[in-house]
This record gives structure tokens, C-alpha cells and sequence, in this order.
């Protein structure tokens, strides 16, 4: 068996020893370096742009801006293109933007034959623009009067929807009278979240020449048969005149699931002749102008009756979506899908949501889609009615979690296989959860300890909501062994060890024996949309499993012609074996006879496609015990645990390793991350490593990953999604243990030091100054 099997990872030594070649690894060198001009307004426009003075600096190739760019708006996000029209992406950004919507737009580019040249005609470049207030909240941007950001949509609002389950009791007619049922519980509550950035350690870069009429770009990105398709049509040419390379790529976490500069980088090599082009952007420029997480805001409501049963919620969430539409309201779609989906309501839900225009850098897609936002508000409102309606929190979560075979109701996906009331019950014995809550009733003094929970559930995939394809080839070596190659992305996450392992498992050879093709280039790998949405283990999975049983058959078929007269055929230890596990041939001696076979030579290979059209959902929880110093408002988390039922595991020791990659984000999410806007300019206040607060290894305490392994009968190995879902419950479970310490609910993120101080002065438990 090699699925399941703790192996190392197959890029381990190249990375450890710096063999790994990245992207700017690859850079030949000279090379024309790019600079882009970033606007110093946050809303208005470019009337005019005096570059005569770059453009004679010594050095400079070439300045392009705003006015030269093709007219042409195009999207960015990292999603499967449609044939119809309404599922396409929103087109809203052009190559340089005149009208500038957030601080820092790209308004112009110098290319020079060095980066400090490149740099000095930027501060030579003198701009004049028409400038309009700025608006950095939903609640400015839908106010009467408030201009547009983009004309498309006058009112700021790029798009609302609003759903309603079915009314499963016929004494109501609307959610809304539920809500009001005296004979219920009711609860109402506000909660939010903030904009963080993803903070990989690699920046976004990418260099790009022409050879042979077609432009060629090499980039650090998760989706690279995407960012072929977006340069197309950023630049008004056949998709097919583009080539798109993807090396070891230094962390994205959704950001790269975003077309970034790779148009830009592919339009400038044009300019100049089609010489290389080198765009690397600063760590500035990463948070201010690539992608971020949504800060949403969330109005929810609930009825629950006396022995605890969720009977109907409502949820109002807004999306502040910043200057471009990125990923437009499929984050916060996501969200409250999300919200509806972990604890079903028993008689109706309904959501609205909306996403709004802003001045604010925009968001995209980040680790977890929507649902982190979505689960802190969840969590916390569990938490939260729990207390207040005498319920206890960990029996009132298992009294309503999503039962097995439930089915959404809007997009059909089913839960398949649950682990989590197991997950549940795992972590409260870990944490020693009953002890605990007891050890810290009635606490009195300045610090003070607590322990909480969050659960979480977290769909695999996108299907039905976008399409799921991915191709997978292989082809037999001369020495037995298999090259596999894929279009799916290895972006650190461990994505190419458990892609050999299962293909080893389909084909029934040892993983040793299956060399992965790391780089995506999308003139030779097969298509696949990325990595993204915790799906390629799943619908990847699908597309190797589906042909690494086509490719076992070809090898057998094979031997059976070597062999007519055996019977039982198989593969076993690198050997063709019969039905009584006599060993005929080993695989080198089968490749070497069909590579040269003076009477049936034949190159084995196969390759398909695997249209996915399923989707389940993974589950878990997170378990937090932490201590509060309630003067210095303080958090020290003390243990972490998270439980988390992802189906079967590929590989145990990578399993754990993401889980503690997402639990290190959760923390920083919880307790300090937060970009911070000067509310007059929209200018981005710490967008650097330094002031931009995320922890370090002195604000980690051990990590614990635990698993109940299930056996999803949807997934090609009864696995499912893993590797967004660590991030997702720590927050909440963090701030619940800070309420069960404290008593006060702090509703919004992060809990920062200032924060928590004017909340707990709020409560009593500091004295008014």
C-alpha cells in the first residue's frame, strides 16, 4: 500500500539544499528590469502624465502608462473560464488603469536596463490627476452621492444575493416569523473580520520573452494554464501564442490563485522588441497592490428551542471587496453557504449577502475561501447563545452539527462520510475539556486562563458551483519506472509526494518508482485549473487514480502478449506476476522489450481527463486554552489542538504538517494580523513584515495534530479536503477561550492588545481612567 504511508516528501533534499530552482532562479541574466509607477490617490483619475524626463534618463528602454495600454478590461481571478457569459468572471481592470481606485494603482511602467534605473525614472515620471474623496467602508461606498468607483455599478453594490431554504414547518411562513417565535430562544449578534495579507516568503515575480512570434513567461503561480488564458485576453491574442512555466513557487496561499502582473509583465516584453522582461514587485507592493482576505461584516439572528435545536438563523453578511472585483461575490457566496451549512436549521435559513466596491487594496481569494470569516461569526454565535441560553457549549455544538447524508439544498452537495462528533469528542479528551471548564469557573485577578472550541465544515472542491476537470498522463521509462506529469501545482504544500503516492497505488508499484514532473508548462502538461479550493487531492486524485488503472492495464495487456498462456496477470514488487505469484518478468525487462521490440514495439503511456462532478465535505475542530492578562489585554495561547476528519490520509506526516501550517496562520489571524488604511488618503500604514504584526515562534505553543480518519466513497481514495481547513477554526476558538477566561465577548478580529483593553474596560475588569 502506498497511500497512507508516511514518506518523505519527494522535493525534500532539492529543497533543504537549495538545489530547488524558483522562478527568479531561472531569470537569465542581463535582463530589462520593469518598475511600475503607483498612483499616490486612492480615487479619482490620470488627466495627465509628463514622462519626457524618464524617458531621456540614461538607460531607460522604454516608459509605458496608462494611456498606451490596449482598451481592453480583463479579469484576474484564478476560476475555470465559461462558455456562458453569466458565469464569467468581472472584467474590470485594464494592464495600467487611468481611473485610479485604490492608493498605489498601476498607472505607468519603465523598463531600463537595471532595477536602480528603473527606479530613478519612476521618481522623474510627474503625474496631474483629478482626485475624488476616498471611501474605504461598504456603509460610505452605498451612500447616496457617493460617486462611483466603477461606472458599471453606479450604486457600489458589484453584486447581492439573497436565498431562502424551504419552510420546513408549516406553522410559519417565513424565517423571519420563526426568528420572532417567543417560544424560542432568539438571539442577534454583530461580528467581524479584518484585511490580512497572505505573507508568503516569495513575492510575485515573473520574467517573460518572445521566441518564434510567441510570448513566453515564467512565474511563480498556483493556476498556470489560467494565467495563460487571462494574458490572452488581456492582450486581445490567441491563447496559443502564450506559454506559461511554472518552477517551484515560494508559498501563495490564494494570492497566486490571482492573475497578477503576468499580462503586464507579457504586454512590456512586446514593447521592447520581445527582449527579456524582469517584474519582480517589493514586499510593499505585495500587500498593497496583489491580494488580501476579505473583511466582512456579519448581522445574524437565531431561534433555538429549550433542548437546544438550532430552528432558524438568518445572516447578513457585507463584503468589503476594495477596488476590483477579484473573485466578486464568490467569497462571500462562499461565506454564508458556509454559515448555513455546518449546523442546519430545522425549519428555514435565510442569507444575504453583498459585495461593495471600496477604495481599499482588494481582496481575493485566501486560505479558506470565505469560510474562516464565516466560521468566526458561526463560532462565536454558538459560543455566545450557548452561554446565554444555559446550554453547554460543547453538547449544544453536537446536538446540531450536520448529520451524515445531509444535502444542501441549494447546490446539492452531500455530506458523504463524518468524523466529526468523533473529531468533537477526540479534542475535549486531548484538552481535557470537563476538567478545565471547572479548574477556571470564578476566576478572579489580573491573569486569567480559559479554554474554547470551534467547529468547522469545509466542502472539497468547487463543482457544482464551477467546473472540476484535471488531466493526468503517464508514460513508461526505459528502466521500468513511470514519469507522471500533470497540470496540477505543487506550491509547498506537498502536492507532488501525494500525487506519486497515488499514483504508485494505482498502478501497484512502489512510489520510489514514479518521477514527478514538478514544473507546469502549458505547452507539454495536461490541463488542470490549480491548486486552489482544497481540491487537487480529490478531483486530481480522480484524474490519476482513473489513469493510472488505464496505464496498469496497457503494462498487463502488454505482458500478456509476452505471456499467453499465464492467467491471473498482476503487478507485485516491480514484477508481472500469474494467478500462483510467480514472477514472469520485472517491469525493466517488460519496458526494454516493448521500447525495442523487433516485433511489437510500442511506447506505453496513457493520459485523460477526469470531469469531476461530486464534492463532499471535510470536517473538524480546534480546541484552545489560553491566558489572558487582562490589563495589558494580552492573549498567551497556551495548547492548541485541532481534530480534523479529512478522510482517508495519503501521507500521515504531511497531513500533520498542514494542519500545524494552518493552525501558525489561525493564531496570527486571531490575535495581530491586520492591514491598516489611513482612513484620508486609503494609503496602506504597515505594509511591511516589520509593522505588519504577524507571530513568530515566541507566540506559538505546541501544535497538535489529531486525526479521525473516515472513508469518503466519493474521493478516489476516500479522501478529502485538508489543506485549507487548519486555518479556518482557530480564531474563534481562541476568542471563545478568551470569553470563557474573561467573561467578555470581543466580536470582532483581531484581538489585539488595544482592543481588548477598551473591551475589557467596557466589561468591568478594568477600571475607568
Amino acid at each position: 500500500m502506498e497511500v497512507g504511508r508516511s514518506i518523505p516528501r519527494v522535493d525534500a533534499a532539492d529543497k533543504v539544499t537549495g538545489r530547488a530552482k524558483y522562478t527568479d532562479d531561472l531569470c537569465p541574466r542581463p535582463v530589462l528590469e520593469a518598475k511600475i509607477l503607483h498612483s499616490t490617490i486612492a480615487n479619482g483619475w490620470v488627466k495627465s502624465m509628463d514622462i519626457s524626463a524618464a524617458q531621456a534618463l540614461p538607460g531607460v528602454v522604454k516608459v509605458l502608462t496608462c494611456f498606451d495600454v490596449p482598451d481592453i478590461q480583463y479579469p484576474t481571478p484564478g476560476h475555470p473560464w465559461s462558455v456562458d457569459p453569466k458565469h464569467q468572471d468581472v472584467s474590470d481592470r485594464k494592464l495600467l488603469n487611468r481611473r485610479v481606485r485604490i492608493y498605489g494603482d498601476d498607472i505607468a511602467a519603465v523598463v531600463a536596463e537595471d532595477e536602480l534605473t528603473a527606479q530613478h525614472a519612476l521618481e522623474l515620471i510627474k503625474v496631474e490627476y483629478e482626485e475624488y474623496p476616498v471611501l474605504l467602508e461598504p456603509e460610505q461606498a452605498m451612500a447616496e452621492g457617493a460617486g462611483a468607483i466603477h461606472e458599471e455599478r453606479p450604486d457600489n453594490i458589484l453584486a447581492k444575493m439573497d436565498l431562502r431554504t424551504p419552510i420546513a414547518d408549516s406553522r410559519y411562513e417565513t424565517v423571519e416569523q420563526a426568528l420572532a417565535d417567543p417560544a424560542f430562544h432568539q438571539f442577534r449578534g454583530h461580528y467581524e473580520t479584518q484585511q490580512v495579507q497572505h505573507c508568503h516568503i516569495e513575492n510575485p515575480v515573473s520574467f517573460a520573452w518572445m521566441e518564434a512570434g510567441r510570448i513566453r513567461v515564467i512565474t511563480s503561480t498556483q493556476i498556470p494554464h489560467i494565467v495563460r488564458r487571462v494574458i490572452g485576453q488581456a492582450l486581445g491574442i490567441g491563447w496559443g501564442q502564450i506559454q506559461v512555466v511554472k518552477p517551484y513557487i515560494g508559498g501563495g496561499f490564494g494570492n497566486k490563485q490571482e492573475v497578477l502582473y503576468e499580462p503586464l509583465n507579457a504586454w512590456l516584453t512586446t514593447q521592447v522588441g520581445g527582449r527579456c522582461v524582469r517584474l519582480d514587485v517589493s514586499r510593499e507592493e505585495t500587500f498593497q497592490n496583489t491580494r488580501s482576505r476579505h473583511p466582512i461584516s456579519f448581522d445574524v439572528a437565531a431561534a433555538v428551542d429549550q433542548e437546544g435545536h438550532m430552528m432558524a438563523r438568518s445572516c447578513t453578511a457585507i463584503s468589503n471587496q476594495g477596488g476590483y472585483a477579484s473573485h466578486g461575490n464568490a467569497i462571500v457566496a462562499n461565506a454564508v453557504t458556509g454559515f448555513r451549512q455546518l449546523y442546519p436549521d430545522r425549519i428555514g435559513h435565510h442569507s444575504t449577502a453583498y459585495t461593495v466596491y471600496t477604495n481599499r487594496p482588494a481582496p481575493g481569494a485566501m486560505r479558506g475561501y470565505g469560510i474562516p470569516q464565516c466560521n468566526f461569526a458561526a463560532e462565536c454565535m454558538m459560543e455566545d447563545m450557548a452561554l446565554q441560553f444555559g446550554f453547554d457549549p460543547l453538547t449544544f455544538r453536537l446536538e446540531n452539527i450536520m448529520p451524515l447524508g445531509y444535502v444542501d439544498p441549494f447546490n446539492g452537495i452531500t455530506c458523504h462520510s463524518t468524523g466529526l462528533r468523533e473529531c468533537i469528542l477526540k479534542g475535549a479528551e486531548a484538552m481535557g475539556w470537563d476538567k478545565l471548564r471547572e479548574q477556571y469557573k470564578n476566576q478572579t485577578g489580573p491573569v486569567r486562563r480559559g479554554v474554547g472550541m470551534a467547529c468547522f465544515s469545509y466542502k472539497t472542491g468547487v463543482y457544482p458551483i464551477s467546473l472540476e476537470t484535471s488531466s493526468a498522463r503517464m508514460v513508461l521509462n526505459q528502466d521500468g519506472t513511470v514519469q507522471l506529469q500533470l497540470g496540477a501545482t505543487e506550491i509547498g504544500q506537498g502536492g507532488d509526494t501525494v500525487f506519486s503516492q497515488m499514483a504508485a497505488e494505482a498502478i501497484g508499484i512502489p512510489t520510489e518508482d514514479v518521477h514527478i514532473v514538478s514544473f507546469q508548462d502549458t505547452d507539454t502538461a495536461p490541463f488542470d485549473t490549480g491548486a486552489y479550493a482544497s481540491r487537487q487531492t480529490y478531483v486530481t486524485g480522480k484524474a490519476i487514480k482513473k489513469v493510472g488503472l488505464e496505464f496498469r492495464e496497457k503494462l498487463l495487456s502488454y505482458a500478456a502478449e509476452l505471456f499467453p498462456e499465464a492467467e491471473g496477470l498482476t503487478i507485485s514488487e516491480r514484477f508481472i506476476t500469474d494467478k500462483a505469484g510467480e514472477k514472469l518478468i520485472s517491469l525493466a525487462e517488460l519496458a526494454l522489450t516493448a521500447f525495442y521490440s523487433l516485433e511489437h514495439s510500442v511506447h506505453i503511456s496513457a493520459e485523460d481527463t477526469n470531469h469531476c462532478k461530486e464534492n463532499t465535505f471535510a470536517f473538524g475542530c480546534c480546541f484552545a486554552e489560553v491566558e489572558v492578562d487582562i490589563p495589558l489585554g494580552k492573549v498567551k495561547v497556551l495548547r492548541l489542538i485541532n481534530v480534523h476528519d479529512s478522510g482517508k490520509l495519503i501521507n500521515p506526516a504531511l497531513a500533520a504538517a498542514q494542519v500545524h501550517g494552518g493552525m501558525s496562520m489561525g493564531i496570527g489571524y486571531a490575535l495581530s494580523e491586520e492591514m491598516k488604511l489611513d482612513p484620508k488618503t486609503g494609503r496602506l500604514l504597515n505594509g511591511n513584515l516589520l509593522d505588519y504584526k504577524m507571530p513568530t515562534s515566541m507566540d506559538h505553543p505546541d501544535l497538535t495534530a489529531l486525526f479521525v480518519e473516515t472513508d469518503d466513497p466519493s474521493g478516489p481514495f476516500g479522501n478529502k479536503a485538508l489543506g485549507e481547513p487548519p486555518a479556518i477554526p482557530v480564531a474563534p476558538a481562541i476568542r471563545n477561550a478568551v470569553l470563557n477566561a474573561t467573561g467578555v465577548a470581543v466580536n470582532s478580529l483581531p484581538l489585539s492588545p488595544q482592543k481588548l483593553v477598551e473591551e475589557f474596560t467596557k466589561g468591568g475588569l478594568i477600571g475607568h481612567v
